[in-house]
């Protein structure tokens, strides 16, 4: 009996060491609900979600009992995995958090998502009715609000102006012409002819110009602005919308203007590989005003950012991004104090705090009055290029939201992988033929043919 004693002091001795390091201070009011969380707001040293879970774990997290204990920080796509693993019970998969971060491609995907919380449970209509309708939106899925929007961002044009600079000065391109698929693409093929002819003794050795994030949604959103539906039920439609996004593209993909390498867009751009890319705003957090080459020598550059380009006779049209959080159910408690960090996360003011260190869009419209004077406060020259980006972006653009189909994530999949690799095929054809000529319209018809019917065999399969 004493002995059981002495183990169950020493094991409340263990924990209370273990909370306190974990907290940075001991916990003096009982013992906290302790809800867990991955998210992709930043590096795990380095992350300003991070920074006000800290100061909600000493203020209103202290008052009511509740703290928030980060356990992943990473990208959607390692999230989305790792959600779909744990939520089947895959071997050696982790426990699903309180709180992850969510597309609604994750939530379609999961076997079973009657097990996250609708949010119109704990939130009444007037609360809900503070967030802007399309982000909300966004999160109802089969008729439930199991995402909540805490930061929203769309898609810009980031430039490396440095390099930029010298490719204009030498050919007199103009980036004002970005602004439109059809004059960067042009751009495209130009700079690689530039840079592949500065080096006359090395043949088929230019740059890519350009690199985007997601080819699905150049491909998606151009449709769509040209009048055209790019879905057609649960596959693509492949109509003359999709042949007119795909001539443009694939001359200056295939004649090498194009980076088709994997990973994201950051990467060719800081390693100089690239010089213009489209990306998530939020990827502000992972841009680099230096520029590493392979030969290892460095180089600080000025990083620039206009909004999407657009077709010259289409709509003006960008996608909707950013995910939100879902919340697993638990018991009545544990929901009640992860609402509570929501509440206090979406405040108006402090949601425009989080959003501008993050290159993100406040969820609530009473937070605009707050983001101009945020604004004025960045001190970082890339943060304020992109954000002037973004004001401009929310002044002249709609919002596309992707469609909720149950095959929109394998459809995003095979198009990524098909599209890159029929376009690198093609690139080699081209060089292959040692011409200084342009991309010949027979290689791009034959390259959007191999396409598509790469992708609708795909579907029937």
């Amino acid at each position: 009996m004493r002995y059981a004693r002495v183990l169950l002091c020493l094991s409340v001795m263990v924990l209370c060491i273990l909370s306190a390091g974990c907290a940075g201070e001991q916990v003096t009011a009982g013992a906290p609900v302790t809800l867990t969380i991955w998210h992709v707001y930043g590096e795990q040293t380095d992350s300003p979600l991070n920074d006000l879970i800290d100061e909600f774990n000493r203020t209103e997290g202290e008052e009511k009992g509740i703290r928030i204990e980060v356990t992943s920080v990473s990208n959607t796509n390692v999230i989305h995995e790792a959600v779909l693993a744990a939520e089947s019970g895959q071997p050696g998969a982790g426990k699903l958090p309180d709180l992850f971060v969510s597309y609604p491609k994750t939530v379609i995907a999961m076997q079973d998502s009657s097990i996250l919380v609708d949010y119109r449970d704990y939130l009444t209509k007037e609360e809900l009715s503070a967030f802007i309708p399309s982000f909300l939106a966004e999160g109802m899925i089969d008729g439930r609000q199991v995402i909540l929007p805490v930061a929203k961002s769309t898609e810009i044009l980031y430039i490396n102006k440095t390099a930029y600079d010298a490719f204009a000065g030498a050919t007199g391109a103009k980036m004002e012409e970005l602004s439109t698929w059809e004059g960067l693409y042009r751009q495209a093929e130009q700079y690689y002819r530039w840079t592949d002819a500065g080096t006359p003794d090395i043949p088929d050795d230019g740059k890519a110009f350009f690199v985007h994030d997601y080819h699905f949604d150049y491909f998606q959103v151009g449709v769509e602005s040209l009048g055209e539906d790019f879905f057609d039920g649960d596959s693509l439609a492949f109509g003359p919308a999709f042949r007119e996004a795909f001539a443009p593209y694939a001359r200056a993909a295939i004649s090498g203007g194009v980076w088709l390498g994997d990973g994201y867009a950051t990467e060719p751009l800081r390693t100089g590989d690239a010089i213009v890319s489209v990306a998530s705003s939020a990827s502000v957090l992972y841009y680099s005003d230096v520029v590493t080459h392979e030969d290892n020598t460095s180089e600080k550059i000025e990083l620039t950012a206009m909004p999407c380009p657009v077709f010259a006779d289409g709509e003006k049209l960008v996608m909707q991004r950013g995910a939100g959080l879902c919340l697993v159910k638990s018991d009545r408690e544990r929901e009640e104090a992860a609402i509570t960090f929501l509440k206090w996360l979406t405040d108006p003011s402090r949601n425009v705090d989080f959003v501008t260190k993050t290159g993100y869009i406040p969820v609530k419209a009473e937070s605009f009055q707050y983001l101009g004077r945020a604004i004025d406060d960045l001190t970082d020259p890339k943060y304020v290029a992109m954000y002037k980006a973004l004001l401009k972006t929310q002044k002249e653009f709609s919002y596309y939201t992707m469609p909720q189909i149950d095959t929109y994530l394998s459809l995003e999949e095979g198009f990524e992988k098909n599209i890159r690799e029929v376009m690198r095929d093609a690139g080699g054809k081209y060089r292959s033929v040692k011409t200084d000529s342009a991309v010949p319209d027979q290689l791009v018809e034959e390259s959007y043919r191999t396409f598509r019917s790469v992708m609708q065999k795909a579907v029937f399969d």
